[in-house]
């Protein structure tokens, strides 16, 4: 069914992995979590499946995330979860495909190794790596080829990357370990503080997607939550309200404030004259946090603007690097 060389993009995050096949566009999108059976070590799930077992399995079951802000933290499963969505994006390959990666800008060089090495494992014929700012750039509509500065603030699940692009790289860049998963973390620390009820992540991520906001709302909103009250220890329901997220998002959220705004003090004064000019953009699903736009564009004094299909951008860029593959080949990999 597949011919020779089959390219496929992957956007390898913490929270989603996406993949785009050329040719095609997205053909998979689904939670990087994986159910492994401790004693036997098989995989039971991976996915939207595995992801429903999130803090609900029994004590052999464990379902794991094995990524941690955007870098493998458990290498098998990394590899026996990218086989599986390989093998589902190509059904039975006659020839092994070609893969561009996403990777976070400053990672280690072991843990660009990690990724090759993984992905190689799970049945590439070859690898390449991309920096999540600059996929994301593509993934965006900037032609980034061009010798004018470009800055890209994606907040994906694990981490926030920080770039300025011109010429096809990035001259300044910055990554932090700050983004979606941190926010559902902050929120589950709040709800303890105030309410003493202690929530899941998956309840977390619900809070922050339906009513989380980080700049005041016109109207407050309200979501009926049920946590366990930790003086009792039973089931209570609580109603929490948008004006609580915020308290509970600022720290957060300024965190990512102020690595944009070190960027923007390393960057050489031409390419900071084109970014007031352009503005800043925003990608990943993290910065489709309520507000997150406003409070980038009050504290910094820039335009900022939500790119298009914000939490696909970074697999979009990737797909369209694929088709520069053959001008990079031996360019780009290790």
């Amino acid at each position: 069914m597949f011919g020779f060389g089959q390219d496929i993009g992957i956007d390898l995050g913490t929270a989603t992995v996406i993949a785009y096949v050329k040719g095609k566009g997205i053909v998979l999108r689904e939670p990087s979590v994986v159910a492994i059976d401790n004693r036997t070590k098989d995989v039971l799930a991976v996915g939207q499946e595995a992801r429903k077992m999130l803090g609900r399995t029994p004590g052999n079951i464990v379902a794991t995330r094995p990524l941690k802000d955007g870098v493998i933290s458990d290498y098998t499963v990394t590899e026996k979860m990218l086989k599986h969505f390989i093998t589902k994006v190509c059904g039975k390959f006659i020839f092994a495909p070609r893969i561009m990666i996403c990777i976070p800008s400053q990672v280690t060089e072991v843990e660009r190794k990690a990724v090759i090495d993984a992905a190689s494992q799970a049945g590439a014929r070859k690898v390449y790596l991309i920096e999540e700012p600059i996929a994301a750039a593509i993934g965006a509509g900037i032609d980034i080829s061009r010798p004018c500065g470009n800055m890209i603030v994606d907040i994906g699940g694990g981490t926030t990357d920080v770039a300025v692009i011109s010429l096809g790289g990035s001259v300044v860049s910055a990554s932090l370990k700050v983004a979606g998963d941190k926010f559902d973390e902050a929120i589950v620390k709040y709800i303890k503080k105030k309410h003493n009820v202690m929530i899941g992540e998956r309840t977390a991520e619900d809070l922050k997607v339906n009513i989380g906001c980080v700049y005041p709302k016109i109207q407050d909103m309200e979501m009926d939550i049920r946590g366990r009250d930790l003086t009792t220890g039973l089931p209570k329901t609580i109603t929490i309200y948008s004006s609580e997220m915020m308290e509970a998002l600022t720290e957060p959220a300024m965190m990512i404030v102020d690595s944009v705004h070190s960027v923007i003090e390393r960057t050489p004064p031409e390419l900071v004259s084109d970014i007031s000019d352009k503005g800043i953009y925003m990608t990943g699903g993290g910065c489709l946090v309520d507000g997150l736009d406003k409070l980038l564009q009050e504290k910094l004094g820039i335009n900022v603007m939500i790119a298009q299909d914000a939490v696909s951008c970074v697999a979009l860029g990737t797909g369209k690097a694929l088709d520069n593959l053959d001008s990079l080949d031996g360019k780009n990999r290790l």
